[in-house]
């Protein structure tokens, strides 16, 4: 019997968690320390945080730089596959931006009017 591959359902696993593609969004502009991100990730529990980091870390999307310093400091940022996802994430801002309006609800987070693929940003919404 063939295993089933389905690529939907292998990148819904891999940016699928209730974090996971906004922890991608914020590192796509630049390294963060977790105080940072847990700053810029509102409702998420360290705990949770954690949990999605490491879920990351696991599949290549982030990677997580240890200091050997007192007090201890950790740094994270995109890998080139994490980064090969932005597209994707944008993607999904502009389809659920347009959605909204359709239902006349301004989008109103962070992430508009931010390109973290370094372009012109021509969404027509």
């Amino acid at each position: 019997m063939e295993a089933n591959n389905c690529p939907v359902e292998s990148t819904i696993e891999l940016i699928g968690g209730k974090y996971k593609a906004l922890i991608l969004w914020h590192l796509s502009e630049k390294t963060l320390r977790f105080s940072e991100l847990k700053k810029s990730v509102s409702g998420a529990t360290a705990k949770m945080l954690t949990q999605q980091l490491r879920e990351l870390e696991a599949h290549d999307l982030i990677h997580r730089e240890v200091f050997p310093i007192i007090p201890p400091k950790v740094e994270y940022s995109l890998t080139e596959l994490g980064r090969s996802l932005l597209p994707i994430l944008v993607a999904m801002r502009d389809w659920g931006a347009s959605y909204l309006k359709s239902k006349n609800l301004d989008a109103n987070c962070f992430m508009m009017g931010q390109d973290p693929l370094g372009q012109k940003n021509e969404m027509k919404i």
